[in-house]
This record gives C-alpha cells, structure tokens and sequence, in this order.
C-alpha cells in the first residue's frame, strides 16, 4: 500500500511517497521512506509524529493513503506569542 511522510523544517519541506505492506506502522513508513536520512536532526524519542494532523504512537498501524506526519518542537511560548489582528494580516 502508499502512503506518504511528510516533515517541514524552517526554509525546507519534505513530502516522500512510499510503498509500505499491509499493516506497517507509522515507524516503519518512515524508516522506509527515508527522511531520517535526508534530514537528520529528527529525533523520533522527543518529536510527535500524527496522521492527517492526528496524534499517533509510532506503532499505530496505517491505512492506504494516510500521510505520516513528523512534528517539529514548539520553540515558543504559545501563550506568550502576541495574537495578530485579522486585519493585520491583510
């Protein structure tokens, strides 16, 4: 089955199209696709990783189609990060 990882780091996206068997877990999808490699800062023991924005545990089992999706840690305070005004975003 295909499936897709998917890592964005500042400046650099990765998206990576892969053919995992039937039952293979998250882990195995990205060890398989090769984005550990291509950006090796990821740290699978301290980042989360999720399906279609949906936290997983690397050991969940994937369905055809899903997107892996390996998220970078948050380096702010979100509660300190002043909110923007719709209208300055215009």
């Amino acid at each position: 089955m295909r499936v897709a990882v998917a890592y964005a780091e500042q400046g650099r996206q990765v998206w990576l199209r892969v053919d995992v068997p039937e039952g293979a877990t998250a882990l195995e999808a990205i060890q398989r696709s090769g984005v550990l490699e291509l950006c090796p800062t990821i740290d699978l023991g301290a980042q989360k990783v999720g399906v279609f924005g949906k936290p997983i545990k690397l050991d969940t089992a994937l369905q055809p189609g899903d997107r892996v999706e390996i998220y970078r840690p948050i380096i702010c305070d979100p509660t300190q990060v002043p909110r923007r005004d719709r209208d300055e975003q215009d």
